[in-house]
């Protein structure tokens, strides 16, 4: 398994850091934190540039907004030195479900494991 692991790292962005992103890291990079769901944030020595590695499939929306505030520049200090206050009312995050199991159906969906039968409109019957 170790050998298809190295492999697909080589070759594929999608399945966490690429050989390449490794080595760049090892260089140039100094960890600054992890979040909840366990993807790596780092930055280069002199603070210009930030970038994350994710524990698993390269998905965007998975970065807390923390720390995607962090990565954008939008605040210098990173969660970890700096947490936000959060609201009461504040839900917690969660990345995109669209095109998963738990993606949101509507009443009606097709997806849905109850499908119910539409209500909304009169199907349309030539005369």
């Amino acid at each position: 398994m170790g050998i298809l692991n190295s492999l697909l790292r080589a070759v594929t962005w999608w399945n966490g850091q690429t050989l390449n992103t490794q080595l760049w890291t090892s260089r140039h990079g100094v960890k600054v934190g992890e979040d909840t769901q366990g993807n790596v944030f780092y930055e280069n020595k002199d603070k210009s540039r930030r970038w994350v590695i994710y524990n698993g499939e390269a998905e965007a929306s998975r970065v807390d907004p923390d720390w995607h505030g962090w990565l954008h520049h939008t605040w210098d200090a990173p969660p970890t030195d700096k947490p936000l206050a959060h609201k009461p009312w504040e839900k917690p995050h969660l990345e995109n479900l669209t095109g998963t199991a738990l993606a949101y159906a509507p009443k009606g969906s097709i997806r849905r494991s109850d499908p119910k039968p539409r209500s909304d409109y009169e199907a349309w019957s030539p005369e």
